[in-house]
């Protein structure tokens, strides 16, 4: 199962990722762990990332692409995966296809977490007063929200244009939620596998 999880941040995508691994058997790809793995391991790529951090830059689609062909050629993505937080835009989803369509690993499905804004912004204020975070304002939210409407959600209606897409209600109970996700995979995603 190749999969997309899109979804606002806040919305579950990282939690319904972590539960899906177990689920499907394929890893949980997160380009922002997969960025910082490899800049401490010191890969070619990490180096390179590094000088571009060090000087105060984004770390470029390129760099953030070839590190994802090098993880999802390893030995336990055959299977599939599942990537969290990528592609964020319609250049990386454009260079995203072609890299799979390249190493004949399609895309299988996009699920979109449906969670309203308005959650978005109690949930992550809650989450942050619990951990102690002071970046976590409601206007910091706000704007994170509105950098995805404009930058995301793109992605989300070119992969409905592509038949792709399938949206899921992101509120509720964490496993009702799961089951929603399973559900929506392509081959009915067994939604009886969750174990209650």
């Amino acid at each position: 199962m190749r999969l997309v999880l899109l979804g606002a941040p806040g919305s579950g995508k990282g939690t319904q990722a972590d539960i899906l691994k177990a689920e499907l058997g394929v890893p949980h790809i997160s380009t922002g762990d997969l960025l910082r793995a490899a800049v401490k391991a010191g890969t070619p790529l990490g180096l390179q990332a590094k000088a571009v951090m060090d000087a105060g830059q984004l770390v470029s689609d390129d760099i953030v692409l070839a590190m994802l062909e090098e993880r999802i050629s390893q030995p336990d993505a055959k299977s599939g995966f599942i990537l969290d937080g990528y592609p964020r835009n319609l250049a990386q989803c454009k260079a995203l296809e072609t890299l799979l369509e390249r190493i004949g690993q399609p895309l299988d499905v996009a699920v979109k977490l449906d969670v309203p804004s308005e959650l978005i912004v109690e949930r992550i204020a809650g989450r942050a007063a619990k951990e102690g975070r002071k970046d976590d304002t409601p206007e910091t939210v706000r704007e994170r929200l509105r950098v995805y409407a404009e930058q995301t959600e793109p992605v989300a209606a070119h992969f409905a244009e592509e038949g792709l897409l399938k949206v899921v209600d992101g509120v509720g109970e964490l496993a009702d939620i799961t089951r929603r996700v399973l559900a929506a995979l392509p081959r009915g995603g067994d939604a009886n596998r969750l174990r209650a």
